[in-house]
């Protein structure tokens, strides 16, 4: 057992994954504030900044669980896979055998993917070195590369931007045209297809997206507005005013982005109600990480008193290779998938008792449905907050 170990010490002292250089300068948003004010803040209290796993509850609790459930792989080795989106500047970018057999004896403490992992260089998720030192973006490759498999970095001190006039004397600056004409291509470099550990796909945003006219940006940023990208002078004292989007990267998380996000319409049948929900949006809702769920909760009265409450779950759920109800991301099969297409509606009915008099419809968005928040014991109430997307109040 002591030779097996020590030959496994000596492979991993040899280990050579990946490294992304990044320079001192460059690795965290503190250095980029000094002349980025603005735009920095608004990114700190962005979701893009808390993608790291001690900043975020879902992300860490899913990867907890996944560890708990797969036993094929080590806490470690499933990090550094979701590292290819969440952290894709992290210097060790996969595992082998070696790191899965410390793992095993819990020897790994001081291994080359742990170090990785505990590095302050990661700690702020997508910051600004993640989208801003992009090179190219490569979609020839086939769909399952994305995040870091999917770009070509440039130097470290080389940043991309969407200005081909900007300068600045602490880095070059080269345009690019996914930071201009082409947003959505930046976006899809993750924001593309989710694969469970067993290769099931159950969401897929760049498939389902169809054009109107709208980029990502369009919403997840708002429009252009005059504002200031860096603060430094010019030669005339001010600083260069320019078109420039936010970067606070506004999502589902935002309750204010919900409203009368979809149109809702309401027939009275004999004993129904038909409720069709629009959708105008350019990608399905729900949609995202695949336990977004849309509720549609009608409160029937009579005389002033509630009757009945009906409710309806638009959301997917899954199923275990134990065919027991799972996480996507251990998903092999999806079981049940609701949700408007891009572009499209669907028509829905619920009940309607006898002797209603009037009726309260209320269409609302949570982050998590039900199923997956006990699953994964969620306690953040962000992730059951019901965010309004129309009231409406019917008389029968």
């Amino acid at each position: 057992m002591r030779s097996f170990l020590g030959l496994i010490l000596i492979s991993m002292g040899l280990f050579g994954a990946e490294v992304v250089q990044v320079g001192d300068k460059f690795k965290d948003s503190t250095k980029c504030k000094a002349c980025h004010t603005p735009i920095v803040k608004q990114w700190e209290q962005s979701w893009h900044a808390k993608s790291h796993y001690d900043s975020d509850e879902y992300f860490q609790k899913t990867i907890d669980y996944v560890a708990r459930k797969d036993n094929r792989k080590s806490l470690n080795t499933i990090k550094i896979e979701c590292a290819t989106c969440h952290n894709p500047r992290i210097s060790v970018t996969s595992t082998n055998a070696e790191d899965e057999a410390l793992a095993s004896v819990g020897l790994d403490k001081n291994s080359a993917a742990t170090k990785a992992l505990k590095s302050d260089g990661i700690s702020e998720g997508i910051n600004c070195v993640v989208c801003h030192n992009i090179d190219q973006i490569h979609d020839e490759l086939p769909e399952n590369k994305r995040g870091m498999n999917r770009v070509t970095w440039m130097k470290s001190g080389t940043m991309t931007g969407p200005y081909g006039d900007a300068k600045s004397p602490y880095h070059k600056v080269e345009p690019r045209d996914f930071m201009d004409k082409n947003p959505n291509q930046l976006c899809f470099v993750c924001h593309a297809n989710d694969k469970s550990e067993d290769g099931h796909s159950f969401v897929n945003m760049q498939s389902e997206f169809k054009s109107n006219g709208k980029q990502c940006v369009d919403c997840h940023m708002g429009a252009r507005t005059q504002g200031v990208a860096a603060t430094l002078r010019l030669s005339n004292g001010q600083a260069h005013t320019r078109m420039v989007r936010n970067h606070g990267f506004t999502g589902g998380h935002i309750e204010a982005m919900w409203q009368d996000a979809l149109g809702v319409d309401v027939k009275k049948g004999k004993q129904t109600l038909e409720i069709t929900l629009s959708n105008p949006q350019p990608h399905a809702i729900p949609s995202g990480f695949g336990s977004r769920e849309i509720l549609i909760e009608a409160q029937y009265a009579s005389g002033g008193k509630v009757v009945k409450i009906e409710a309806l779950s638009l959301t997917s759920k899954y199923l275990s290779k134990r065919d027991k109800p799972t996480i996507p991301h251990l998903a092999v099969k999806t079981i049940s998938s609701v949700s408007i297409p891009a572009l499209s509606s669907k028509t829905f009915v619920l009940p309607m008792p006898t002797g209603a008099e009037s009726v309260n419809i209320v269409v609302s968005y949570r982050l998590v449905n039900d199923e997956v928040r006990e699953l994964l014991d969620l306690k953040d109430p962000i992730w059951s907050k019901k965010m309004v997307i129309k009231k409406l109040n019917l008389k029968l």
